[in-house]
């Protein structure tokens, strides 16, 4: 992995691009912004260079130069037969997926196998450019959903006291996102910890009204009648037995707004997450400072 922030927003550009030629005007502005060097094409043809010379030999015929190819407008990032991390997750994702209906257990090994490759966040350090940005953004809403599918699984095969801990983690670390409380709820219900279920629905409830001024959904409503009157909750499955994969009958065009709608909902929900989190630190150092400690005379 390259140290240098611009050498891994270069390697992270083209891999989000890879076997696709990159432009250099696009390279230009992930690496630099709206500050480009004075002699640009320079500056980045000397970045791909020491980007060529980390790259591991080819197999094929031992040359790194076969990894990063020059293009008439730009540069490539040839994988053949390799495959990224991601590819890999999207892949054990949609195996995943696939066998809910027929084999849950295997959906759940499948499931837990994509998210144990994430180490952190994706594209960590080199995301500030618009195509690291935007791939990170899709992704870690990629990550959101997986986790989703993967706790709705467990539940479906009676794991719910293995993932309750869990999902108290994700809960606290996401306490927006009403399927993570719905499914925690779900879990301390079959757990018999029925009031615990109840205060969980009354914790998200007072943050969606204190933060965004609005009520749980209807399905985390549902869930909470379900569970007051002693009933089962079945909150809408994350993934549907039978339904897993979408038909492709789409345009790339179609392709293209959809990543680009999925990337825009991805950052405003980090960001509503971001503000919600200074908007707690702020109304914390405010009452530290009307109510400061007193010392002694």
């Amino acid at each position: 992995m390259p140290s240098g922030v611009k050498q891994r927003a270069l390697l992270g550009a083209l891999v989000v691009s890879v076997g696709r030629d990159v432009p250099s005007g696009r390279l230009v502005e992930e690496l630099w912004g709206d500050r480009p060097p004075a002699r640009t094409a320079n500056a980045l043809q000397a970045h791909v260079a020491r980007l060529r010379r980390l790259l591991p030999a080819s197999s094929g015929t031992g040359a790194r130069h076969d990894w990063l190819v020059t293009r008439p407008t730009g540069y490539a990032l040839r994988a053949d037969h390799s495959t990224t991390d991601a590819q890999r997750f999207h892949r054990l994702v949609s195996e995943g997926r696939r066998s809910v209906s027929g084999d849950p257990e295997r959906s759940v090994q499948l499931l837990r196998s994509a998210l144990a490759l994430w180490r952190g966040r994706a594209f960590e350090g080199s995301e500030r450019g618009p195509i690291c940005a935007t791939e990170a953004s899709i992704l870690e809403e990629a990550r959101m959903v997986a986790l989703e599918s993967l706790y709705d699984v467990c539940l479906h095969v009676g794991q719910h006291e293995r993932i309750t801990g869990e999902l108290e983690g994700l809960t606290a670390s996401h306490p927006l996102r009403e399927r993570f409380a719905e499914l925690l709820m779900m879990a301390l219900y079959r757990c018999g910890r029925r009031a615990e279920a109840l205060g969980a629905y009354e914790q998200v409830y007072r943050r969606l009204i204190r933060d965004l001024g609005v009520e749980p959904g209807p399905s985390l409503r549902r869930c909470r009648e379900a569970i007051l009157y002693h009933r089962e909750p079945h909150p809408a499955r994350s993934v549907e037995p039978g339904r897993a994969e979408m038909p492709a009958a789409h345009t790339p065009d179609d392709e293209v707004s959809v990543r680009l709608l999925r990337s825009e909902v991805a950052v405003l929900r980090r960001r509503v997450e971001e503000l919600c989190r200074e908007r707690q630190a702020l109304a914390t150092r405010h009452c530290g400072a009307a109510f400061p400690s007193s010392s002694p005379a």
